[in-house]
């Protein structure tokens, strides 16, 4: 029990952190940046919004020529994954709310369409899995897209993360 406590108070800590370095980041004092209107899709986790590219925050989505194993056939889990992504917002209004820059300079952020996370359904519905490295926002997410063996958990793949590191391998998540 003392372990959950410590867990939220160390997660609502670094909300409070990040809350007070977004506005810095950006020019602007007590509200991260916040942008909406149509998004053209980049990959299954990058937006275009307003044109400003957008990191979806805390999700990680395979990379757009990444292949996974269903059925034991490969399949493009990378293409499919950003189709998803295109689908759900084509036509739609995205509101983004800021947490930070990227190394890239993309803001990462939180995403909604129709008032539900962007970033929570492209995991619950297998098409990311949480990023781990950096929040731990959509563990239930993910937790019900594998039971329910949708997306990517309807085969086996490679993180998106290891994938990155070692280039188009086969699968074996």
């Amino acid at each position: 029990m003392v372990a959950i406590v410590l867990l939220f108070a160390a997660a609502a800590s670094t909300g409070a952190l990040l809350s007070q370095r977004v506005p810095d980041l950006f020019g602007g004092r007590g509200q991260a940046p916040a942008l909406s209107g149509p998004a053209v899709v980049q990959d299954g986790d990058t937006i275009m919004v307003g044109g400003h590219r957008i990191r979806l925050h805390g999700v990680d989505a395979p990379e757009l020529d990444q292949t996974c194993m269903r059925s034991g056939m490969a399949w493009p889990c990378g293409r499919e994954a950003a189709l998803a992504l295109a689908r759900r917002v084509q036509g739609r209004e995205v509101s983004c709310r800021g947490v930070e820059l990227d190394r890239y300079g993309r803001l990462v952020a939180r995403c909604s369409v129709d008032g539900e996370s962007l970033n929570g359904w492209l995991v619950r519905e297998g098409w990311a899995v949480a990023y781990r490295r950096y929040s731990n926002d959509y563990l239930l997410e993910e937790w019900t897209a594998w039971w329910h063996g949708r997306g990517l958990w309807a085969g086996t793949f490679d993180p998106p993360e290891v994938w990155r590191g070692r280039g188009d391998r086969p699968a074996g998540w």
